[in-house]
């Protein structure tokens, strides 16, 4: 099976397929509408369509309209791009992206949010020892 990255695809393209992840499905229609700046609705389907054909996005049939879904699981897709964000922004250290992210948000985390993460550490921890 071929690994399709965020990487292949063009700025519009990335948009698009981001529309799918955080819908779940969409028309062209929805995408269009969805879509900063969008291009005309014939564009967004001509992108759906090579799309569909990088094998990023597969369609379903509902009645006349074609109902798009991304083809990789949303899972593997945030395990990926958040991979490609720790390469590219973090020179891969893992330490780095972790310490940003608790930078960022430690006061909003609520104590729960925090022994959760503290026993995901001790996992990590007693996993590679």
């Amino acid at each position: 099976m071929t690994r399709h990255t965020h990487r292949d695809l063009s700025r519009r393209e990335r948009q698009i397929v981001d529309i799918l992840y955080s819908q779940g499905k969409a028309t062209a229609a929805d995408v269009q509408a969805a879509l900063p700046d969008p291009p005309s609705y014939s564009a967004v389907r001509a992108m759906l369509r090579i799309l569909e054909d990088k094998g990023h996005v597969k369609h379903e049939q509902d009645g006349p309209r074609y109902v798009y879904v991304p083809t990789v699981g949303r899972d593997n897709a945030k395990r990926s791009a958040l991979h490609h964000v720790i390469e590219t922004f973090f020179d891969g250290s893992t330490e780095q992206a972790i310490s940003a992210l608790l930078d960022d948000s430690a006061s909003t985390l609520s104590d729960a949010e925090l022994d959760r993460l503290a026993r995901l550490i001790a996992q990590a921890r007693n996993t590679g020892a």
